[in-house]
């Protein structure tokens, strides 16, 4: 075999594809019988398809993998999250809700009805400004994070006062971010709590550049695929096998070494695999973890564990089958229920829920983030049912008091509900079935270490020519050619884009071309 590709996670399929479209032998090699990772739906309940990780697929609708591959003619189809967020008013408040429309224009009428022209005003002038940024930043996240390509993605880039202004502006938090355009508090908390979604809070430096990225929904909006998030895994599949790649499913790699001009791959069922290449789409420890099986250097292994940040684990998930939508009080379904609803109108909210998780503590109120995929995509549940997916952050992996997640997760899933019923009276009632996500179920059913469903922290200093290490940036390791990374533990880190696969892929078929060149090196 030309190349091993180890997991299956859209990143790796990626990195399959492009790999086999270049005419490369391929094979995936799987631990789960469900393909996919964290890009997987599978029927939790009768006649319902859930996911189970991912759900509204946001970066990759901006890096052209989808038009590269041609995923459309593998079954893929998107539908526009539009509105593409709502925030509702607080409970027991008169004030309208705030709808984030694709449309600009649009949106600055909804919130100049509920904060204030003003804020309209600064809005207008945030996605200005912010829009072309973040399509740098989209630029700057499609290929490998050296100096040169940063330098490149943002050059042109105006703003007053620099060069210094400007990266100033963007190391800058995203709290101090959003304090330097508006006034009202739940604007704020509505982007902050968005922006949030990889994992960060808005209070930490660096994190400007996560709220700004709202600013790229008006150019293109989340993106929710027709039949779930596993739609994407599916269409992936096809076009892998389309070009004689090979897919196996169950079979988990327990040790990785090198072997001559190659790799040795021995797998759970007794597979003695070579491989003159190895993409390794697996959680950066556990690839760790292989190579130390298979004889790689302890001490320098425990050096880069020892450095590596995982953090307290991020958040976990309620999933729901239900009789209707969240009804919240002056909105519409078509308003409220086909993108993501951010149920927080404080920012207070999220940084004593973030502060508890640092303490190895439950939230004193969970932070929910409502998505009812099923108003868009009928497909998903049974005539006359809905489905919900509520995310929560911040719920840490490891408790302080020592007390396993299995005596909390269903007294948090009724917390999460809560949340939701306070802003949409009577929701409680309409719930039919659940599935509970705790940060330790999403360890041991999608190997996200520590719960952890960005791999590992997306703080400044893991992230671009950092993550997860400066050693291992380049998506390579360092003593063994060949073996090359990709997944949420590389650049640019977790959420769905492929570009890490992409990039992955670019960089293993640019080696091999020049090896064919130099065959004396």
């Amino acid at each position: 075999m030309s190349t091993l590709i180890l997991g299956s996670g859209h990143n790796a399929l990626v990195a399959a594809c492009y790999l086999a479209r270049a005419g490369e032998p391929v094979e995936v090699l799987e631990r789960d019988e469900v393909l996919g990772g964290a890009v997987s739906t599978v029927e939790r309940f009768p006649g319902h398809l859930v996911d189970r990780g991912s759900s509204a697929h946001i970066m990759i609708r901006h890096t052209g993998i989808i038009e590269e591959l041609e995923l459309a003619k593998f079954g893929l189809r998107y539908l526009d999250c539009d509105p593409w967020a709502f925030a509702p008013a607080p409970a027991g408040s008169a004030l309208p809700p705030i709808v984030f429309r694709h449309d600009l224009d649009r949106t600055c009428v909804s919130i100049e009805r509920a904060c204030g022209r003003r804020d309209a005003d600064a809005y207008r002038r945030f996605v200005q400004i912010w829009g072309p940024r973040s399509q740098r930043v989209m630029r700057a996240f499609g290929g490998a994070p050296t100096p040169g390509r940063f330098v490149r993605s943002f050059w042109g880039l105006d703003a007053r006062g620099g060069g210094s202004a400007l990266s100033r502006e963007f190391l800058q938090s995203g709290d101090a971010l959003l304090d330097s355009f508006f006034d009202d508090e739940r604007l704020k908390s509505a982007l902050a709590w968005f922006g949030a979604q990889s994992g960060p809070p808005m209070s930490e430096p660096g994190t400007a550049a996560m709220a700004g990225f709202a600013a790229l929904m008006h150019i293109v909006p989340p993106g929710r695929a027709v039949g779930g998030s596993g739609a994407l895994t599916a269409a992936l599949l096809a076009r892998l096998r389309a070009d004689g790649g090979v897919v196996s499913p169950g079979d988990a790699v327990t040790q990785l070494h090198r072997d001559g001009g190659g790799w040795r791959v021995r797998t759970r069922s007794g597979r003695n695999l070579f491989a003159r290449t190895v993409v390794a789409g697996t959680h950066i420890l556990t690839t760790l973890d292989l190579l130390e099986r298979g004889g790689f250097d302890e001490t320098v292994l425990a050096d880069w564990r020892r450095r590596i940040r995982v953090g307290p684990g991020i958040g976990m998930v309620v999933r729901l089958s239900t009789d209707s939508l969240p009804s919240y009080p002056g909105a519409g379904e078509a308003e409220s229920a086909r993108g993501l609803q951010l149920l927080v109108s404080d920012r207070r909210q999220l940084r004593l829920a973030h502060a508890a998780a640092l303490a190895g503590e439950l939230p004193p109120r969970p932070v929910v983030l409502a998505m009812s995929f099923s108003a868009l995509d009928p497909t998903i549940a049974p005539e006359g049912e809905h489905q919900l997916s509520l995310w929560a952050q911040w719920h840490p992996y490891r408790l302080a008091d020592g007390s396993e997640w299995s005596t909390h997760g269903d007294r948090e899933a009724d917390r999460i509900i809560a949340e939701v019923d306070a802003l949409a009276p009577g929701f409680a009632g309409s719930v039919r079935q659940r599935h509970v996500q705790t940060p330790v179920d999403l360890e041991r059913e999608l190997g996200l270490i520590g719960g952890n469903v960005m791999h590992v922290d997306m703080s400044l200093d893991q992230m671009f020519f950092w993550r997860p290490l400066p050693e291992l940036s380049g998506q390579r390791v360092p003593g063994a050619p060949g073996l090359y990374l990709t997944g949420a533990s590389t650049h640019p880190g977790g959420g769905v884009s492929g570009a890490s696969g992409r990039t992955a892929a670019t960089v293993l078929l640019r080696e091999q071309r020049r090896r064919r060149f130099l065959p004396w090196r």
